[in-house]
């Protein structure tokens, strides 16, 4: 019996059958003087914000390239993260030891006005965590003025903010925490809790489930998968990666992509297995973020080699067929500047378009 080297190879669909997806780079958004560490976008797609070391956050207008605010941040801007409560009108912004949440009073004015009536009703605050957070509703003029509302005095640096689905909770990571390392803070109350009393390792980033009461937490080799309501570890995925740079999961809460510093892109089945699926090796350097499209089959990564290279995922609701990965598209754009690549990256929440954020100063939207 012969078996030819080419049956051994699974078949693919061609790329063109997948569109569609991004293949040009089609706006940049220039502005900051500085790395710009973090993007993310307002629920309906129409304002973009960023977040870089020159001290300031941006907002844009995404169909035009237009900054619409600069806003002080007092600090260098690790991590924004749009509220994703249509309702509201808010910014999470970690900046050094802060977390500021911030009104950037674009969109709606009705939906701008609605969120600064409700961040006025202080409820009762409650000090369990007092040592590691503080609430600062305080706010003088200025900061008022520039948008602040609320200030959350941290105890270390703040690496990374992200908000739960609904947009009342958020949690927050100081890596240097140790067994304070994540916090979850919830906006409506005004308090702060802390899920884990024992520290498991350095904690590099957290998600929420965006269906069940489920916590993934990476440390710097693997994610721990916790239960909220019950408070218990449910699963550990192993990565078999030397250091874990970024998470995400998929909009179904079935499959979450990892990526790492030594390259690897790894996607997780979490009714498959605790091993990774499938380990994608697609960049020369260090992945830095990775991101799942909302709507669309698509899922992208970004790397310090510069480039964002756009993939088909197609999950199948057939519990017995496995997803399906074909890279489609390598973006190739940034400029070389400072030995960094792409720092982050995000979808366009409802048409198939990919905006990267780099060493270069610039966003760029691929379309």
């Amino acid at each position: 019996m012969t078996i030819e080297p080419e049956e051994l190879v699974p078949q693919l669909p061609n790329p063109r059958d997948l569109q569609p997806y991004p293949t040009v780079m089609s706006l940049v958004y220039e502005g900051h003087t500085d790395i710009v560490r973090s993007i993310s976008i307002e629920p309906k797609g129409q304002y973009i914000v960023s977040g870089s070391d020159d001290l300031t956050i941006k907002v844009w207008e995404v169909s035009t390239a237009r900054c619409v605010r600069t806003i002080p941040a007092g600090g260098v801007v690790r991590c924004v993260s749009w509220c994703p409560n249509q309702a509201l009108c808010l910014i999470a912004v970690a900046a050094d030891r802060k977390v500021l949440l911030i009104n950037p009073g674009v969109g709606d004015q009705l939906t701008v006005s609605k969120t600064d009536t409700l961040l006025k009703e202080a409820p009762p605050q409650d000090f369990t965590v007092k040592a590691a957070v503080q609430w600062e509703e305080e706010i003088s003029e200025d900061l008022w003025d520039s948008g602040i509302r609320i200030i959350i005095n941290h105890f270390k640096e703040v690496r990374q903010v992200t908000w739960h689905g609904r947009g009342d909770y958020f949690s927050t990571v100081m890596p240097e925490g140790l067994n304070r390392s994540v916090l979850i803070h919830q906006l409506s109350k005004r308090r702060s809790q802390i899920p884990f009393n024992k520290s498991k390792g350095l904690v590099q980033c957290v998600l929420f489930h965006p269906i069940r009461p489920i916590f993934f937490v990476a440390t710097q080799r693997n994610v721990r998968v916790y239960d909220l309501v019950k408070q218990e570890l449910i699963k550990k995925l192993l990565s078999n990666a030397k250091w874990i740079s970024s998470m995400a999961i998929h909009h179904g809460g079935d499959n979450i992509l990892v990526g790492t510093y030594d390259r690897k892109m790894l996607w997780f089945d979490l009714d498959l297995s605790t091993k990774p699926y499938q380990t994608l090796l697609l960049h020369g350097t260090a992945v830095r973020a990775v991101a799942y499209h909302k709507r669309y089959p698509l899922f992208a990564s970004g790397s310090d080699d510069r480039s964002v290279i756009v993939c088909h995922g197609m999950v199948y609701n057939d519990l017995l067929q496995n997803p399906l990965i074909v890279p489609l598209k390598r973006l190739n754009y940034h400029k070389p500047m400072n030995d960094f690549g792409v720092l982050d990256l995000l979808f366009h929440p409802t048409q198939p378009w990919v905006f990267s954020s780099g060493g270069d100063c610039t966003i760029r939207l691929y379309t």
